[in-house]
Formats: structure tokens, C-alpha cells, sequence
């Protein structure tokens, strides 16, 4: 005998069985122990640190990560922040891993399906981290160019009143600059012009030959 094919009216019945089945847990012991999930690996909590983590040292790991991008804006600030929070969770897998394996009474497919589970938010967690890691990088690399370029304007204007004789305050042109600033970035041009010179007349010029040795 072969097996009847459904008519679309009994698949239809079929899928609104099978989706009544997999809206997760229906009595309160089981919604509560659903929405105790995400705390216990804190993989998607809204807080980073969990009560059993010591805040000391997310407070350290949190302030290397401020240390290293120094962020200057509040987009940055909040992008800083992610890839804090973000590290945070990632180290924190290891340990899940760990603990599971250590679980004597665990089902071995329970287990599996857990640290499959745990696999996936490593992916999750990464991309996010370096999305956020070349968002980071690229608006501070605009930020940093901009500044440059600002402040090679005003150090120009500043030299073009000197030349004049005339005050200048680069307030008035819209710079954040203060003249010290403006000064001390024209006397380091100075400096990297005249090092460039240097590293040309000693690491890039060629030796003469022998034959233009001998006709000095």
C-alpha cells in the first residue's frame, strides 16, 4: 500500500499542529525557565556582566578597550562600548564549554545540542565585534583626516598673518584650534620635512660610480 498524498486543506491542518508544538513552553514553570535562559549563559542579556562575574574586572577589561580607540565622539563612545560588552560574552563561551562538558548527568544529546547552541553565538558575537571594530575604525580614520586637514588651513592662515603682521585668532575662522596648537603642529611639519630630507640624502640616494669618483 502506498501512502495517501495530502490535500492542501490536511497539510495546512498538519502545519498549524506542528507550529501549536513549537511555541516554546506553555506552563509557567517552563515560560520561567525560558526566560531564565538567556541569564544563564548571558549571551543575549541586556546587561554584559553577569551577578556572578567579578566587576573589577570587567571594569579593567572595559577601560583596555577605551585605553586602546580613545574614542572622541559619543558615536564612537557607544561603538567603544559595544566592543567591550561584546568581548566580554565571547571570553565568557569558553567557560560554558567547559562547564558542560564537566556536567556528568547532562543527556549526551542535550549536550550537543548546547554546545552547537553556544557555537552559534560565537558566530553572532564575532561578526557583531568586527562590524563594530571597522565602523569604529573608519569614522575615527575620517575623523583624524578632517582634523589634519582643519588644522593645515588655520596653521596657513596663521603663517599668512605673520607674514602680514597681522593678529590672527583662528576662532574667527571657525577653528577648535588654539594658536599653540596650530604652532606646534607647524614646527612638527617642519621637523618631518626636514627628516624626510635626510633620510633621502642618506638611504635613497645613490652612491657615484667609480668613474664619476675619478673625475673629481
Amino acid at each position: 500500500m502506498t501512502n495517501p498524498i495530502p490535500t492542501p486543506d490536511a497539510r495546512a491542518r498538519a502545519n498549524r499542529s506542528n507550529a501549536l508544538l513549537s511555541t516554546g513552553p506553555r506552563t509557567d514553570s517552563g515560560k520561567q525557565r525560558s526566560s531564565q535562559n538567556a541569564l544563564r549563559h548571558g549571551l543575549t542579556a541586556a546587561r554584559a556582566v553577569l551577578p556572578t562575574e567579578d566587576r573589577a574586572a570587567y571594569d579593567a577589561h572595559r577601560r583596555g578597550f577605551f585605553d586602546e580607540y580613545r574614542p572622541a565622539t559619543p558615536t564612537e563612545t557607544q561603538l567603544t562600548q559595544e566592543l567591550a560588552d561584546t568581548s566580554w560574552r565571547i571570553n565568557r563561551i569558553p567557560s560554558l564549554e567547559a562547564a558542560l562538558l564537566d556536567c556528568a548527568d547532562l543527556d549526551i544529546v542535550d549536550a550537543h545540542r548546547a554546545l552547537a547552541t553556544l557555537g552559534l553565538h560565537y558566530q553572532r558575537l564575532s561578526r557583531q565585534f568586527q562590524k563594530a571594530v571597522d565602523h569604529l575604525r573608519e569614522i575615527q580614520s575620517e575623523r583624524r583626516h578632517e582634523q589634519e586637514r582643519e588644522i593645515k588651513r588655520a596653521a596657513a592662515l596663521l603663517e599668512l598673518h605673520k607674514r602680514k603682521g597681522i593678529p590672527y585668532d583662528p576662532a574667527q575662522d571657525g577653528f577648535v584650534f588654539s594658536r599653540d596648537q596650530i604652532e606646534a603642529h607647524t614646527q612638527r611639519l617642519m621637523r618631518l620635512n626636514e627628516s624626510r630630507y635626510v633620510e633621502h640624502v642618506l638611504f635613497q640616494m645613490q652612491p657615484p660610480t667609480r668613474a664619476a669618483s675619478a673625475s673629481l
